[in-house]
């Protein structure tokens, strides 16, 4: 290893993780996870991988020039993703670390997410072809990881504009909600910007007799009330903004979505069972959403 490769382990502090591939929204990644580290005084560890690809064949054998070739291209990688972290935060006193490993990214990054506060990655990947569509790794971490996942699309929305956005969380009083709950109002305290708490109490449809909208909104605004109390209280800095919408879960936040700098939601909700990985919600969120959003486990 050189001078400035580590691990995440070896970090006094679990690092921010940042994973590059080259690829533009891995570089977002990078941005975002550089700001992150400097509002969470955390250091930053930008991680790239230069295994082989499964299959390669012959083409690709360790007797040739290739396994150099992906050292070198995963030297510049990480080179570049830490010239962007360092540009999103010009002057802060951000430690920046790089690491290149010739492990498989998917079965790393897992192993890594036990060690960092957060893993930051990109929505789509160099081998992604289709708008909207997550990349095999960050699907896999989202779903497997040990700490919250950031997943960020071409556009980290790091400029001052989408930074004076609002946080938005989705609330529907699991455990993993109440989980996603804390760290967006930690999110909206360091940023300093309004949380808005967004619960949707219907599956079905907007079209809700009027006296079954008005009980099932007098529940909704109860155990939203209810869930925020404590939060609230905790972080009496934060504006929070309530939402009550008899309508579908990923609908509502998909809207509210255009209006807000992040979106953190449970990685799955009080409808999912316990040994799911990724409810629908959050799996359709992250295929649709445009902004920066953080997928939370209850690791309870």
């Amino acid at each position: 290893m050189s001078p400035d490769e580590t691990s995440p382990a070896q970090h006094q502090v679990p690092p921010v993780l940042a994973a590059v591939d080259g690829s533009a929204s891995s570089y977002q990644a990078a941005a975002w996870g550089a700001v992150d580290a400097v509002l969470h005084h955390r250091p930053l560890h930008i991680l790239t991988s230069a295994a082989l690809p499964v299959g390669s064949g012959p083409a690709l054998s360790p007797v040739d020039a290739s396994l150099e070739w992906l050292r070198v291209d995963a030297e510049r990688v990480v080179g570049e993703a830490a010239r962007v972290a360092r540009a999103a935060v010009p002057t802060a006193d951000l430690v920046i670390t790089t690491e290149i490993s010739v492990e498989s990214a998917t079965a790393l990054l897992i192993e890594r997410s036990a060690s960092a506060r957060i893993l930051v990655v990109g929505s789509r990947g160099l081998g992604a072809f289709q708008r909207g569509l997550l990349g095999s790794i960050s699907t896999a971490v989202t779903r497997h990881a040990h700490c919250p996942v950031a997943v960020i699309h071409d556009n980290a929305g790091l400029d001052p504009v989408a930074a004076a956005l609002p946080v938005l969380v989705g609330v529907d009083g699991s455990d993993n909600s109440v989980a996603a709950m804390e760290l967006a109002f930690e999110e909206a305290s360091r940023r300093k910007v309004d949380l808005v708490a967004l619960h949707a109490f219907s599956d079905a449809s907007a079209d809700l007799p009027m006296l079954g909208w008005e009980m099932g909104r007098q529940t909704a605004e109860a155990e939203l009330g209810e869930a925020l109390a404590g939060h609230a209280e905790q972080y009496p800095d934060v504006v929070v903004r309530r939402i009550v919408v008899a309508d579908r879960p990923v609908r509502s936040l998909l809207d509210a979505s255009s209006s807000a700098q992040l979106l953190v939601v449970g990685s799955h909700g009080r409808g999912g069972f316990a040994g799911m990985v990724l409810g629908s919600t959050s799996n359709a969120l992250l295929h649709s959403v445009e902004i920066p959003i953080i997928v939370v486990r209850d690791r309870r």
